[in-house]
């Protein structure tokens, strides 16, 4: 029997559904004093707050997904809210600085590079807590707890699905920084495309990508979406014909160029990362097969409550297939590209990773 999504967590686990879509963002300037939410007036004298990447808010990804998890929160508990959108990694650490003179009794940073700041800060502020997205440090550290996921878990199955369903027998992927909680993806869709292949006795090219040598496709950042789109038109003139940009909001410069090769006559399609790009990226949703989820947003919601009923934990929270965590997203309008066998195929793959028979490895995979 399915437990309550509370208990769940307090085991390292959630259960639910991926929200949809992102309500209207008034977000605060980099290093500027954190912006208050409606909750700001309500009589509650408990305080959530977020810190974004240098993605923003408006990411249509990790951050966004995030975010509307605190906004939720701000809705159901009754708290006051409070939010810091970093326009640059130099903002970190003035933005946590200002949650603290703010008062903030949890605050969630969201991303792998706000790390270092995080650890500082939640050293300098003992008395408050912390939770950090997409990062476990070697050593439990009090009054910080990690939300990580095993992303490759379900990378692996929209590899797959991507290499049954490609017409050229090519198949692309790209990242916006070499971090782990990039890679993961990477190799998970990698080791999705090999096993297909194996299969079905095929040779799908993962282009952007080597697993082996760990080395591939980056922009560099996760601002700029016109070098997104450059090394997203490379890899299409390489023969991809379905593309997974590991890279924020820079993935909207991936969904721009398919948007042009799809206007030019070519068979594109496109894979999302962190939410339902179907949903939260809804201009692409035409080129959309399916999205790797992990649903940052529920998992935040969770936390608050806890820490607001005086049940925090340190504990790391790891999503995976078998807890809820992580996801693939529904085909939507693309159902119809994807067939029948493929779909029981996918449905026994997901069954075999939850099962532990099929163990999805990734040098970035956290630690269960």
């Amino acid at each position: 029997m399915k437990q309550s999504l509370r208990a769940t967590l307090k085991r390292g686990s959630f259960a639910g559904i991926a929200t949809a879509g992102a309500a209207a963002l008034m977000l605060s300037g980099c290093g500027a004093a954190p912006d208050a939410g409606s909750g700001g007036k309500t009589a509650s004298n408990y305080t959530g707050c977020i810190v974004s990447d240098s993605g923003g808010f408006d990411d249509q990804s990790f951050n966004q997904s995030s975010y509307d998890g605190m906004k939720k929160a701000e809705k159901d508990l009754g708290i006051n809210f409070k939010s810091a959108e970093s326009k640059s990694n130099s903002d970190f650490e003035t933005n946590l600085n200002g949650m603290m003179s703010a008062g903030c009794n949890l605050t969630v940073t969201v991303g792998f590079l706000l790390g270092d700041a995080t650890k500082k800060a939640a050293a300098d502020n003992t008395d408050k807590h912390f939770a950090i997205i997409d990062f476990a440090y070697d050593k439990p550290i009090a009054n910080i707890k990690p939300i990580v996921y095993d992303t490759a878990q379900a990378a692996y199955l929209a590899g797959y699905a991507a290499a049954a369903t490609s017409k050229t027998g090519k198949v692309g992927t790209f990242g916006g920084k070499k971090i782990p909680t990039v890679t993961i993806f990477m190799d998970g869709f990698y080791d999705g495309v090999q096993a297909y292949n194996k299969a079905k006795g095929k040779s799908v090219q993962v282009v952007g990508w080597d697993k082996t040598t760990q080395d591939g496709s980056f922009t560099g950042d996760f601002e700029k979406q016109d070098t997104g789109k450059q090394v997203t038109k490379n890899l299409l003139d390489q023969g991809a014909d379905i593309i997974l940009p590991v890279a924020g909001p820079v993935g909207k410069g991936a969904g721009a160029a398919l948007k042009e090769a799809k206007a030019a006559g070519k068979d594109v399609k496109l894979i999302w990362v962190d939410s339902d790009g179907f949903l939260t990226a809804p201009e692409y949703k035409d080129l959309m097969l399916t999205s790797i989820v992990k649903k940052m947003d529920e998992a935040v919601g969770v936390v608050v409550k806890d820490d607001k009923d005086g049940k925090f934990s340190n504990e790391a929270y790891v999503g995976t297939l078998a807890n809820d965590g992580v996801a693939i997203a529904p085909f939507h309008d693309l159902d119809s590209a994807v067939s029948a066998e493929t779909k029981s195929e996918l449905d026994a793959l997901k069954a075999d990773i939850v099962s532990g028979k099929l163990v999805v490895e990734s040098k970035a995979s956290p630690k269960k």
